[in-house]
């Protein structure tokens, strides 16, 4: 398990973005403005999904968001509401980690 650090690209010039090899169990502190960015180099279409640990009325579970990423470039919106409230990080639960599918987390406004 990893945790994806946060780069902030927010500022006019924007940022240099770094991928780091998904790894399984990852997490990301999810919030307004942040994205996961996937890079997909498998070959073919893979999934992420993103734990959710909502409840409705107490005892009912909200459904896990399970995105599918083509062979190429993805960024998935990732709120705070997929923050875990025991650890505040959301978990990231990928079909097949490794070096063919790359990830980072990216803050960016469109104020600087």
């Amino acid at each position: 398990m990893a945790t994806i650090p946060r780069q902030d690209a927010s500022g006019y010039l924007g940022a240099q973005v770094t991928f780091a090899t998904s790894v399984a169990g990852d997490v990301i502190v999810g919030g307004q403005n942040v994205m996961l960015w996937c890079n997909n180099t498998s070959g073919g279409a893979l999934t992420v999904t993103l734990t959710t640990p909502e409840l409705v009325e107490g005892v009912l579970t909200v459904q896990d968001r399970v995105v599918t990423c083509a062979v190429g470039f993805r960024a998935i919106p990732v709120p705070s509401r997929y923050n875990d409230p025991a650890t505040g990080s959301c978990l990231l639960v990928y079909q097949t980690p490794g070096a063919t599918f790359t990830v980072a987390s990216v803050f960016g406004s469109g104020q600087a």
